[in-house]
């Protein structure tokens, strides 16, 4: 078995931890996209609610939809791709699911997704203005 060589032509193909963003399913992202047109590229943004990530190491993808002229598009990006020059989160939703594909079936402000609370910066800052009781 090749594995051991395989791995090492993956990790080189992988960009490091600290350019992918910590994001998760129900989060609004923004994906610039490099889109070569003849000699010219260019970045286009592509922002949308993550509604499914699959995969693992190389083959880790993640699904973006957005509603363009009363449409639904939805694009499945892979995570390591060179085409992708940066993902955003754009804002933190609350959801109890691993895949969002309800999402598709809804309308109207039921699309909508809950915020999610910040825990450790109201911890934080709840902590150091209240003194304990006792």
């Amino acid at each position: 078995m090749n594995q051991p060589l395989i791995q090492l032509v993956e990790n080189k193909a992988k960009k490091p931890a600290a350019e992918i963003p910590k994001f998760s399913i129900g989060d609004t992202v923004t994906v610039h996209v490099r889109i070569v047109e003849g000699d010219k590229e260019r970045v286009q943004p592509y922002s949308g609610v993550v509604i499914a990530r699959r995969g693992g190491g190389m083959n880790e993808t993640f699904t973006v939809r957005r509603i363009v002229n009363n449409e639904g598009v939805e694009r499945i990006f892979p995570l390591h791709s060179p085409k992708i020059g940066k993902i955003e989160v754009v804002r933190s939703g609350h959801v109890r699911r691993a895949k969002l594909y309800y999402l598709r079936e809804r309308v109207g402000k039921s699309r909508r997704l809950r915020d999610r609370k910040q825990a450790k910066a109201t911890a934080a800052a709840g902590g150091a203005a209240a003194p304990a009781e006792g």
